[in-house]
């Protein structure tokens, strides 16, 4: 096929398009850049869409070697090496990407750790990695408003003996306290030399970790590892997308996800693209932003997630309709299930109905898309709001509650990967245990991917959300136990008990059940209290919208929270509220719907 990697196999130094060295050996940085800068310095690599409208910044592949060599060897200068791990808090930005970039081409592990989450947070993911560095801005720039990143940065090394220096570029231009292990970035790589010699690498070295929420409260480093991920990276990009040379790609995605890190930089860069880098947000300064800039940078591939576009959505068509989007040629989706309401919008307003609108199904643990729409025959059907089509290599199947596959069409199951994929996670770092308690242990023999799907009667896929506790806020995958874990550190609160619904905009949101130690006057001073705790341990996105008090939770006699009672209860369902013979008390059940009705009433008052 037509894949950069299409040498992999071949003993010795390969020919292709591909660098390796000698015993299939690579860096991914050299395929990210230096192949590219041979052939076409001068072409953009990526164009940054500041938050300030209007002042988009393009790089070509030259300055984004000259800036990455640069990095990386300030890096080593200050005593990173191959194998270290560095964590990278900073805003998108071509200096974000660079700082990739840099600790690939140099050997050491990047783990992002996304700007808006909390010191706590940042402070967990360093301990867990071990970083030894951090790299950070000043300051942020998101919406027209300041982050103070350095700031979050200082209060979360302070519990990190690992951190021996901390690299700070400057976003903005105002001062912030500089420390002993603090060390002005741009100034350091003015210093260095431009020519970095890349490391070389095993294939089956580790590139990155990237921390996700799983059921229980604490989160896993998920690792990827060097030419498996960016083969998967620059294939899906490539097919899915239909990606042509000369194309402006539009991955609209922060780099401290996994969507960011394959479709704003690994995939594009390996496949010579223009890479959009969009720091702001959907309605700054107003709800046309994402079209004006499609209009300005004629964008032709447009990534982005169905929360955006359910938020955009209300502000009407006019917004949409005030831009050229003649340009356009593909729409994507990802980070959750799609409504066909919002399918619809995306494909007929957005797209004129002449867009290629790409659903596409994969997680953090995959690498890259592993169901979607595309690759597909030549004028093959498009079913709205579904992910469809198993990308090449992958076998999904649907299992029942006794770990059984079922055959055949118009079925439903827990959905797993039959066989492994180029792209699948390695391990969580420092527990393989749990990499394979979570995702093997199930449903030995598979991988479970904690999603129920519908394989309808053509044998598409469609994906029906979590069947594990875990709800997707915005696109953002989060264990309740995180929230719940959070929550519990509250002196008047000894349990909670949290569970998604169905939000208009953001597809789920969370409510939080909580019991206080006594009654008291002053609940919505605790409530206050309680999500400042999450915001402050976790980040603001996942503040529950709804805390409600119950003089207990449903318990099993074991102990057991039966969560999914709450579930049917904030879901409307308690027509249907199945066995509860297993409760410790089952009139515990009439005590709950009675104190959400009087929530209710008291909230639409």
């Amino acid at each position: 096929w037509d894949s950069p990697f299409h040498t992999v196999c071949q003993p010795g130094p390969p020919a292709g398009s591909a660098r390796w060295f000698l015993g299939g050996r690579l860096n991914v940085s050299v395929n990210c850049l230096d192949q590219h800068v041979e052939k076409s310095p001068n072409r953009v690599a990526l164009i940054w869409e500041r938050d300030e409208p209007g002042t988009a910044v393009h790089v070509t592949y030259r300055e984004l070697q000259d800036l990455t060599c640069r990095l990386a060897n300030t890096l080593k200068k200050y005593g990173i090496q191959k194998g270290d791990r560095v964590a990278i808090y900073m805003s998108v930005s071509p200096l974000s990407v660079a700082a990739m970039l840099a600790c690939a081409r140099i050997g050491a592990v990047h783990t992002v750790v996304f700007a808006g989450f909390s010191a706590e947070s940042l402070a967990g993911r360093i301990m867990d990695s071990g970083c030894k560095a951090v790299i950070t801005y000043n300051q942020g720039v998101r919406g027209g408003r300041t982050i103070e990143l350095k700031a979050t940065v200082d209060e979360a090394v302070k519990n990190c003996p690992s951190i021996k220096h901390v690299f700070v570029a400057q976003r903005t231009d105002n001062k912030v306290q500089m420390g002993d292990r603090d060390i002005p970035l741009e100034e350091e790589m003015a210093k260095v030399d431009s020519i970095c010699t890349p490391e070389s690498m095993d294939s089956e070295d580790m590139l990155f970790m990237l921390y996700t929420s799983g059921s229980t409260g604490k989160p896993k480093g998920i690792v990827h590892t060097q030419a498996g991920y960016f083969l998967y990276a620059a294939l899906t990009h490539k097919y899915v997308f239909d990606y042509q040379q000369g194309d402006v790609f539009g991955c609209v995605a922060d780099i401290g996800w996994i969507t960011g890190h394959s479709y704003v930089v690994y995939g594009p860069l390996c496949n010579g693209a223009t890479s959009v880098l969009f720091e702001s947000t959907p309605v700054y300064p107003d709800p046309g932003r994402y079209w004006e800039v499609v209009q300005r940078l004629k964008i032709n591939q447009f990534y982005g997630a169905p929360t955006a576009i359910r938020l955009l959505l209300n502000y009407g068509e006019e917004w949409v309709k005030k831009y050229d989007r003649s340009s356009l040629k593909v729409l994507g989706s990802v980070g959750e299930p799609i409504n066909k309401e919002a399918w619809q919008w995306f494909y007929q307003v957005v797209g004129e109905g002449r867009c290629t609108l790409v659903d596409t199904w994969w997680q953090t643990e995959t690498g890259g898309i592993c169901i979607a729409p595309w690759p597909s025959e030549e004028k093959a059907e498009i079913v709205p709001a579904m992910a469809m089509r198993p990308f090449f290599g992958i076998v999904p199947v649907l299992m029942d509650e006794n770990g059984e596959v079922i055959e055949g069409n118009d079925v439903s199951g827990a959905l797993c990967i039959a066989q492994p994929w180029p792209g699948m996670a390695r391990t969580i770092h420092g527990d393989h245990q749990r990499f394979i308690d979570t995702y093997f242990k199930a449903y030995p023999g598979y991988y479970f991917t904690g999603d129920g799907a519908y394989r309808t009667q053509k044998g598409y896929y469609q994906i029906t959300g979590r069947i594990d506790d875990v709800i997707n806020i915005s696109g953002h995958r989060l264990g309740t136990a995180e929230i719940e874990d959070a929550m519990a550190d509250h002196p008047e609160v000894p349990e909670t008990a949290v569970v998604g619904y169905p939000h208009k905009i953001k597809g789920e949101g969370a409510f939080a059940f909580i019991v206080l130690k006594e009654q008291t006057a002053c609940v919505d001073h605790i409530k206050g209290e309680l999500k400042a705790i999450v915001a402050s341990k976790i980040a603001k996105y996942a503040v529950p919208d709804h805390i409600l008090v119950v003089k207990r939770l449903p318990k099993t006699r074991s102990g057991k929270i039966m969560r999914r009672l709450l579930r049917k209860v904030v879901t409307e369902q308690s027509s249907n509220m199945g066995d509860v013979t297993t409760l410790d008390d089952p009139s515990v059940v009439k005590e709950i719907l009675e104190a959400y009705q009087k929530y209710k009433e008291k909230s639409s008052s």
